[in-house]
C-alpha cells in the first residue's frame, strides 16, 4: 500500500494493513478487534477468556495493553503524518474484575498538540459496568525522513 496523506481517510482494514506490524503481534494473540478508529474516538474490543490472571479475573495488564493500544492509534492518526507517536506515560485504575465475555475499550481525545497528545481510556464489560479507567500521554516525535 503506498503512503496516504491521511490515516484518519482509512478503514480499519487499510489501517491495519498500513502499519508495519498490521494489528500487532500481541493484539493478535489477545484479540483485540478494533471496531472505530479516529483521532478523537478509538473503540476496540477484547475478549476476557485468554486474558485472565492465575484467579480468573481479567488480567489487570490485559486492560493496560487495550488502552495503551486505543492511545497509541488515535495518536498516531493525529500526527501522521509528520509525526510518530511514542507512549510516555500510562496509568490504570480498576474498578472491578471481569471473569467472562469481552470487554470494549473506548479512547476520547483530552489533548490533541503538537507535541503530544492524551487520552482517557474507558473499558467496561458486556454490561456497560466500568471495569477499568486509564489516560495515556504520547509524545509527538519527528517521523523518519526516508
Amino acid at each position: 500500500m503506498s503512503a496516504p496523506e491521511s490515516l484518519a481517510d482509512l478503514t480499519i482494514e487499510e489501517l491495519i494493513a498500513f502499519l508495519p506490524e498490521g494489528n500487532g503481534r500481541l493484539n493478535e494473540k489477545m484479540g483485540v478487534e478494533l471496531v472505530e478508529v479516529s483521532a478523537d474516538r478509538v473503540v476496540a474490543t477484547m475478549p476476557v477468556e485468554g486474558n485472565t490472571q492465575p484467579f480468573g479475573l481479567l488480567h489487570g495488564g490485559a486492560s493496560v495493553v487495550l488502552a495503551e493500544t486505543l492511545g497509541s492509534i488515535g495518536s498516531a492518526i493525529h500526527a501522521y503524518p509528520q509525526k510518530i507517536a511514542v507512549g510516555v506515560d500510562i496509568n490504570a485504575t480498576h474498578h472491578r474484575s471481569a471473569t467472562s465475555g469481552v470487554v470494549t475499550g473506548v479512547a476520547t481525545a483530552i489533548h490533541l498538540g503538537r507535541t503530544s497528545t492524551s487520552y482517557e481510556i474507558v473499558i467496561t464489560d458486556e454490561r456497560g459496568k466500568r471495569v477499568c479507567t486509564s489516560r495515556i500521554t504520547c509524545a509527538l516525535v519527528p517521523a523518519p525522513q526516508g
